[in-house]
């Protein structure tokens, strides 16, 4: 039995129940593909639900403002993730005129499409014969066929995607390519895959040669950079600040406490350190602060891909009337990082 007659067996006996296998719309194909980009199926399945709810349609999408998208997007983390949904939601009713574009050369040129999106698009919702190849894919091919070629190298990205397209069910692409991420998900897992009861085990390199566990090859990631964040929380008669990021950045768009960032943690705060808040129209140095307090005394560490980021929180009581100010009960409106969100959870007990 070829490679591709096996996995799709594989698969059609073993699959899980997702809403996203039980259609063929490409809009939500889509959504379901963004939404699990970097994301577990338990944690994204949720979210798949909440924007399937609250846009049936990439024109609802399309209609509604940024910040409802992020408020819904709060909690998954890679926020450009949702800004580029948003914004080729827009492309699609303005540039395509509502329709979702139907092959790979034109679905890739959507924001925040790449090569693995469009694949899985066009074969799922169009049958179009491309392979896809993410995480899960590198990992089945590479330790099958025995492939040591560093996966996040440029001649990795092309001979796995070269081998993926020369095995793809050229009749089923849809059923393959979402049998071979399966596989990887639920079979042939990072650690302690299923081997004993693999269908490949009579072909497997890796398993013939006992090393599973060093397939596939990833060349080493950039040093972890580590941040010191201060969180400024202001509160004056039932009011606080709470400003938007702009500029580029993880959090474009998102709201936040005026921030001070330091070198390294620090115990306490001055005015010189109070100076540096940005708090818009407010002069910081005219703000009468009478306390502030820290709020955790052990930093939070909230880890992202390529920066930790040691984040303590402070409240400053202020005499003065915070103009721009939000109230306490209208926080939990404006979409925040998961960091800032936690934060308010616990601080306001709602």
């Amino acid at each position: 039995m070829s490679f591709s007659n096996k996995l799709i067996t594989w698969y059609l006996h073993n699959k899980r129940e997702m809403p996203w296998r039980n259609t063929k719309d490409p809009y939500k194909i889509w959504l379901s593909e963004i939404i699990l980009q970097q994301t577990r199926v338990a944690q994204g399945l949720p979210y798949y639900i909440a924007f399937t709810e609250a846009f049936p349609t990439v024109q609802d999408l399309a209609a509604s403002s940024e910040e409802k998208v992020l408020k819904l997007w709060q909690g998954l983390g890679y926020y450009s993730r949702g800004r580029n949904l948003h914004t080729s939601a827009q492309m699609i009713v303005n540039e395509f005129k509502g329709i979702f574009p139907s092959t790979y050369k034109e679905i890739i040129k959507l924001k925040g499409v790449g090569d693995y999106t469009a694949s899985a698009i066009a074969s799922i919702s169009f049958n179009e014969p491309t392979a896809v190849v993410d995480g899960n894919v590198y990992r089945v091919l590479s330790r099958i066929y025995g492939i040591d070629t560093p996966i996040n190298s440029t001649n990795g990205t092309k001979e796995f995607k070269a081998l993926a397209q020369k095995l793809i069910d050229k009749d089923c692409p849809a059923d393959f390519n979402q049998a071979i991420m399966e596989f990887g998900a639920i079979q042939c897992k990072p650690q302690n895959p299923y081997c004993l009861h693999c269908v490949f085990n009579d072909r497997c390199i890796a398993l013939q040669k006992n090393i599973i566990n060093e397939l596939p090859v990833k060349i080493k990631k950039t040093k972890i950079r580590h941040r010191y964040l201060n969180y400024i929380v202001l509160q004056s008669n039932n009011n606080t600040i709470i400003k938007q990021r702009t500029g580029k950045g993880i959090w474009q768009g998102l709201y936040e406490f005026p921030c001070i960032e330091t070198e390294k943690s620090i115990e306490r705060l001055d005015k010189n350190h109070l100076s540096k808040m940005d708090l818009g129209e407010i002069n910081p140095d005219l703000l009468d602060i009478c306390d502030i307090t820290i709020y955790n005394e052990k930093p939070i560490i909230h880890k992202l891909s390529h920066q930790h980021l040691h984040t303590t929180f402070w409240i400053a009581e202020t005499l003065s009337i915070l103009e721009t100010g939000v109230s306490f009960d209208h926080l939990k409106k404006f979409p925040v990082p998961v960091l800032i969100a936690n934060f308010i959870k616990q601080w306001r007990g709602k």
